[in-house]
């Protein structure tokens, strides 16, 4: 597999992370709209590529002495236009802070200048046994650089 063929993670530019989403026809309704719960993909692969260029791996948090995961505990979303069908879309995701087991992430959705959704997420940080933990030290040292600056 070479580079071109391999699955892009985004990019960032500052403290906001850029990952492109094509829309396609099974992510829309009789209309040629997003159907409303494929935003919540899109925020979560923003969060995931987020997490994966920033050298925080999913399966390396699972595979710990002390294995970690996160669950999202709230979602607001709020709805500003639709994306249609072959629209070229950016999920825009910014890591805002840590405190206790729980991080604070704000995310929007673009297409090109146009405001689609934005999202106020709280994910929280979990045992395998779904119990609340700090995140690892090292998760949070490989986020801070991207935390709002009165959170570093």
């Amino acid at each position: 597999m070479t580079a071109a063929d391999s699955p892009t993670a985004g990019r960032f530019e500052g403290r906001e992370h850029i990952l492109p989403v094509r829309v396609y026809y099974e992510d829309t309704d009789f209309t040629g709209v997003v159907y409303h719960a494929n935003y919540v993909r899109y925020f979560e692969r923003g969060r995931s590529d987020f997490l994966r260029l920033a050298g925080v791996s999913h399966s390396d948090l699972l595979e710990r002495h002390d294995p970690a995961a996160f669950v999202v505990t709230r979602m607001e979303i709020d709805f500003k236009r639709p994306a249609r069908i072959d629209d070229a879309l950016q999920v825009r995701t910014t890591y805002d802070s840590a405190r206790g087991a729980r991080l604070a992430i704000s995310q929007r959705i673009t297409c090109g200048e146009t405001l689609i959704a934005t999202a106020q997420v709280s994910a929280a940080c979990i045992t395998l046994d779904g119990k609340p933990r700090k995140p690892p030290a090292g998760l949070v040292d490989a986020l801070r650089p991207w935390f709002c600056k009165d959170q570093a």
